[in-house]
């Protein structure tokens, strides 16, 4: 890849040249410099899975037509609170009822509780699973349609293994997962972490270098703090429950996803059960979304922003990202995202880079990382350091 990238850093570096000091100039510099990267990697858009018809909007019109006990069920447009204190107005048996009736609206719905999600999201899966069974012999779909319906077969057959705790779960279209590591309702510290481009269904976990998928992200933090801290009562989160871009392409390059994305975080982090201080760990283009999400999380409950192999956070200092939590940054010298252009123009772009010294966040040391997406490989600088950020030891972290 270093060939194809001569061309942009040479871009990059006339983009400060006194010969291109006219404003056109160094906006067409900066344009060239996207349109390189795209055709480099190539134009790609969202992801697209020819599926049955969105099944979670069938089962949100019935929810929504819905009552319970002779009353209306609650919008979840409403927020956490209101979902909360309706279904705590309910009896066990018929909150059970809810379930087993909506499970793909009790499996997503902030504001219920987090073992009724659990097993809402199970039964879920259980009918996820038969579908996709079915149409992977089904002589309807292409040779590459039966094949990916049976490597989704393979993917929920893995997360009804074991007592996994699946948070969030929603197969339309290229799907939707998170998992939860530890217990939610009695954490005192709660970690998320947040992927970047390419993260969905089939990628959500990987058996080769699993840490570089976001469930082994999150498996080697939650490993790491159990070692660090046995006593500590903590949990983690690997959330895929946004629509990612698919590949470096034109949706990894505006911040389009990142806003949608950044609403369900918001939502998310609001309906979190106690009042356990919340670590966001933002990879990618996952650091994008954090720092759109960024002025509107709930204010005093997020502690730490965290974000490594960022190409920016779409603004020029961290002051500017209006948050109490500390901003955090690292990024290895073996990753590529360090000749992204760290700019924009004209929505192209996510703005000054996040370990440079202008920006003001605390950049901390990533020795041994692999790559763009081994920062929580085993014995890596990053990943101490992260544990040491998630555990609040913060006396302890090594800054770079």
């Amino acid at each position: 890849m270093g060939g194809r990238l001569r061309p942009l850093r040479w871009l990059v570096v006339n983009l400060f040249d006194e010969r291109f000091s006219s404003p056109s100039l160094r906006a067409l510099l900066a344009l060239s410099v996207v349109f390189i990267m795209l055709g480099t990697t190539g134009w790609t858009a969202m992801r697209s899975y020819a599926s049955a018809p969105d099944p979670r909007a069938a089962a949100m019109s019935a929810w929504l037509h819905g009552s319970v006990g002779g009353r209306r069920l609650p919008n979840p447009a409403l927020g956490s609170d209101a979902v909360a204190h309706f279904l705590a107005s309910l009896t066990p048996v018929q909150r059970e009822r809810l379930a087993v009736r909506y499970p793909l609206v009790v499996g997503n719905l902030n504001g219920a509780p987090v073992p009724l999600r659990f097993e809402a999201n199970r039964l879920s899966l259980v009918a996820a699973r038969v579908a996709e069974t079915k149409r992977s012999h089904s002589a309807l779909l292409t040779p590459a349609g039966r094949q990916q319906a049976s490597d989704r077969v393979q993917t929920y057959d893995s997360l009804l293994s074991g007592k996994r705790q699946i948070l969030t779960f929603d197969p339309t279209g290229s799907g939707r997962v998170a998992e939860v590591l530890g217990n939610l309702d009695t954490a005192s510290r709660v970690a998320i972490v947040v992927p970047g481009v390419d993260t969905d269904l089939l990628h959500f976990e990987r058996t080769d270098q699993p840490y570089r998928a976001p469930l082994g992200m999150a498996q080697a933090l939650y490993a790491s703090e159990r070692a660090a801290a046995p006593s500590a009562h903590t949990a983690v989160i690997a959330w895929a429950d946004y629509t990612t871009p698919s590949g470096v392409g034109l949706d990894a390059s505006t911040g389009e996803l990142a806003e949608l994305g950044a609403a369900r975080l918001k939502a998310l982090v609001s309906a979190l059960p106690g009042h356990a201080p919340v670590s966001l760990f933002c990879h990618s283009y996952g650091s994008v979304l954090c720092g759109v999400a960024a002025p509107g999380l709930s204010a005093g409950k997020v502690a730490d922003i965290a974000v490594f192999g960022s190409p920016g956070m779409r603004v020029e200092r961290a002051a500017d990202l209006h948050t109490q939590a500390r901003i955090w940054a690292a990024r290895d010298r073996t990753d590529w995202i360090s000749d992204v252009p760290h700019l924009e123009i004209a929505g192209l772009g996510h703005g000054a880079d996040p370990v440079s010294k202008a920006f003001g966040a605390r950049v901390v040391t990533s020795a041994g990382a692999d790559g763009h997406a081994g920062y929580f490989a085993t014995g890596t600088a990053s990943l101490a350091n992260f544990t040491r950020i998630a555990l609040g030891r913060y006396a302890s972290v090594h800054l770079a």
